[in-house]
């Protein structure tokens, strides 16, 4: 399943010059774009930067997608800071990229796939980790960060899962002609 060419194949993308131009457009794009949210509450936003980080990790695969996304929090915090830097968010975003690329690069991208990666990634990263962090750097009990994400997350699931869809039925031609993701068989994406 996740051979070693799997890994060696996204790492050999960072020594490419095309692919490392289109990681730092990325990385312009998910700066930018994660600076438009709304605020839900302290520490709480609802944006659409996921749809930027799964079309890249579909791309660029796990290991240029974990750099990129280091780069991208490092560089958005130095440009745009809000609140204390804090290395836990980091690794939220690393974790992020890494299951959309485990679930996205090099494979047929089905609303299965979108819907696992949406699941994980919105429950083990937004909500376990994302409240972990919010408890140690402001100081409150886990379960009250956790509890304000879980029903976040969980009321914008189905939303952010037909985005992707929507994205990926949009994008999945192009990026199959141009040879950047696995041909996903028939477009659009059912839902079957």
């Amino acid at each position: 399943m996740f051979t070693k060419d799997f890994w060696t194949s996204s790492a050999s993308k960072l020594k490419d010059i095309h692919y490392i131009a289109l990681m730092a457009a990325f990385i312009a794009m998910k700066i930018i774009v994660g600076n438009i949210y709304i605020p839900v509450a302290q520490n709480l936003r609802i944006g659409i930067n996921f749809v930027l980080v799964a079309v890249e990790a579909s791309i660029l695969g796990p290991v240029a997608g974990m750099v990129s996304a280091a780069v991208t929090d490092l560089l958005g915090f130095a440009i745009f800071p809000s609140g204390p830097f804090f290395a836990g968010y980091t690794l939220t975003a690393i974790c992020g990229s890494l299951i959309y690329a485990l679930l996205f690069y090099r494979r047929k991208i089905t609303v299965l796939r979108i819907t696992a990666a949406k699941v994980l990634n919105n429950y083990l990263v937004n909500v376990l980790m994302g409240s972990l962090w919010s408890a140690v750097l402001y100081d409150k009990a886990f379960v009250v960060y956790a509890a304000t994400s879980l029903i976040k997350n969980t009321i914008l699931l189905p939303f952010e899962i037909a985005l992707l869809v929507l994205v990926f039925n949009l994008l999945a031609p192009v990026l199959v002609r141009k040879h950047l993701i696995e041909d996903p068989g028939r477009l659009p994406l059912r839902w079957k």
